[in-house]
């Protein structure tokens, strides 16, 4: 599992030119899935990215979470993030889990986050349009 983890201060996310998803400040997930993820990882990972401190405190120190400045999630998948560039000039998507069960774990990763912090999410396999504006710049990856 690869999660790029980007801290916004708005984002939204469009299908054929509609907003399907919506998120002020918070965080962007751009959420990839390998053949080896299972639902058992899930709760590590929503507990690493909900109680993720990187939101700056009245000292300008990163150490608020979402949860401390009442923060919004906007979930993307992306299994490009298992794209492999190594051999040729076309990425190959071989290490990324089949659309079935990555559309079922990605859900089930989503309903999980929204037990804690407010989640919205792209269209599953749809082309999407993403605007967002990045704050700090701040981005991180979680691989799990």
């Amino acid at each position: 599992m690869k999660i790029l983890v980007q801290r916004v201060n708005d984002a939204t996310v469009s299908v054929n030119e509609e907003v399907v998803g919506t998120c002020k400040r918070g965080l962007l997930l751009f959420v990839g899935l390998t053949h080896d993820d299972t639902i058992d990882k899930l709760d590590w990972v929503v507990n690493k990215i909900t109680n993720l401190r990187v939101f700056e405190d009245t000292g300008g120190k990163m150490n608020l979470s979402l949860k401390d400045v009442s923060g919004t999630i906007l979930s993307i998948s992306q299994f490009t993030l298992y794209g492999d560039v190594l051999k040729g000039f076309r990425p190959s998507f071989t290490g990324a889990m089949n659309p079935t069960d990555a559309q079922e774990l990605f859900n089930e990763f989503n309903n999980r986050l929204n037990q804690f912090i407010h989640t919205e999410t792209g269209v599953f396999g749809e082309e999407m349009q993403v605007k967002f504006t990045n704050d700090g710049p701040v981005t991180l990856m979680i691989e799990r």
